[in-house]
């Protein structure tokens, strides 16, 4: 049998998860910054360019998953 999860402890779970994503678009970002200053613009731009993207996609799958409470 399957154990179910109050809706504090689901959030917690998906905080965790969410955070994760963050750090790894954070750094995609970073590296695309790195590779601007010490290597070939162009390169670091596409880095940069898919740090974006990831975040981009990030941010919509929060505002699907959550309702935002104005």
């Amino acid at each position: 049998m399957k154990k179910r999860l109050s809706e504090q402890q689901e959030f917690e779970i998906m905080k965790l998860v969410l955070d994760k994503f963050l750090w790894i678009g954070f750094i995609i970002l970073s590296f695309g910054v790195y590779q601007m200053a010490a290597g070939s613009f162009a390169n670091g731009l596409i880095w940069f360019g898919s740090g974006v993207v990831f975040l981009v996609l990030f941010i919509i799958l929060i505002v699907k998953e959550y309702e935002i409470i104005r």
